[in-house]
């Protein structure tokens, strides 16, 4: 995949939250289906988030389906056929916007499928926690409805994002293997702290794991508070090779009652903490909940410094062949 080899050479600028976007476009998430809630009626502006996150510099985004599985459409109400017609909706409207925005610039990005816990489901914040045990068959079950519209509408990627166990991980990438071994997945976590999942796995077990899948070509964490990276990124690094992808919050603490953010006084500048981001390893960068453009807009100019910089130093570098060729002719 193209997008591989550019994170290797440049890195990559991934989206922000699809929650925030769409509650200032005036979409209630407050409810089961959190941010799915506008798959049905409101693809317009699901398809707004995902242009506006290109314009600001982001070159991967995230489909809307990281709480929009089947069983949580039918517990709201709706037929396997529609709960699944929304799914190949998501993505599709991420792709639309996807190639849209290379059509008016020429500059080609990628779309990722997400796939939320077990935890995400549940809708009490227990992808913070993971305090729930499931078999391989129920953790199949519960994941394959909305895994295979998803493979069938050929996203670049699946995102396995805001997992709090390694055991529902391993059981999807082993499933994979199997049957969709040639689909790039890159996997993140959420954290207890620098060096724990949030169930309590070390992340030394984490990544150890991970290596074993080669179709893995990205491994980090996401929804954490951004102070917690850098340190995070470190101790991922100890133990792996894959490429680190990170995206924090903006530091906030979720109500799961209220379903909410309770806001981080602090205030982050992610360009300058890409920067140090990017100085420890990590090469997929983005944001999560509460963060948007600004933030995006933040970490694609770092992006964009970064490379001009690689650009100007490969310049220097090369040896004048005008300069040789004038010698030369005068040897």
């Amino acid at each position: 995949m193209d997008f591989i080899k550019q994170i290797s050479a440049k890195g990559l600028v991934l989206d922000g939250a699809m929650s925030t976007a769409l509650e200032k476009q005036g979409i209630d998430t407050n409810t089961d289906l959190w941010t799915a809630v506008a798959l049905e009626k409101d693809l317009n502006k699901v398809y707004r988030v995902h242009m506006n996150y290109f314009k600001a510099g982001a070159q991967m985004t995230i489909t809307d389906t990281y709480q929009a599985n089947v069983q949580a459409f039918e517990k709201d109400g709706y037929s396997e056929d529609q709960a699944q017609k929304m799914i190949a909706d998501a993505v599709k409207i991420a792709k639309k916007a996807r190639d849209d925005f290379e059509k008016q610039t020429g500059i080609h990005n990628y779309v990722a499928a997400s796939v939320g816990s077990y935890g995400a489901y549940l809708a009490e914040g227990d992808e913070f926690r993971g305090d729930y045990d499931l078999t391989k068959k129920q953790y199949l079950d519960f994941h394959l409805p909305r895994l295979k519209v998803l493979l069938e509408n050929k996203p670049d990627c699946l995102a396995i994002e805001t997992q709090p166990k390694l055991d529902e991980v391993v059981v999807l990438l082993d499933w994979l293997k199997e049957n969709a071994p040639k689909m790039p997945v890159y996997v993140s976590f959420t954290l207890h702290d620098t060096t724990k999942i949030s169930d309590g796995t070390p992340l030394k077990k984490v990544m150890e794991k991970l290596n074993e899948y080669d179709q893995v070509f990205a491994v980090g964490a996401n929804c954490f508070k951004p102070f917690f990276a850098t340190a995070a990124i470190d101790k991922m690094r100890e133990f792996t090779k894959k490429t680190i992808i990170i995206y924090p919050n903006l530091g906030g603490v979720y109500n799961e009652f209220e379903r909410n953010w309770i806001p981080f006084n602090a205030k982050f500048d992610f360009g300058k903490l890409s920067k140090e981001w990017y100085e420890h390893g990590a090469r997929i960068i983005g944001g999560c909940c509460s963060t948007g453009v600004k933030e995006i807009t933040q970490i694609a100019s770092f992006y964009k410094t970064l490379n001009s910089q690689k650009s100007r130093a490969k310049t220097d570098s090369q040896p004048n062949t005008n300069l040789k060729q004038i010698h030369g002719s005068h040897a």
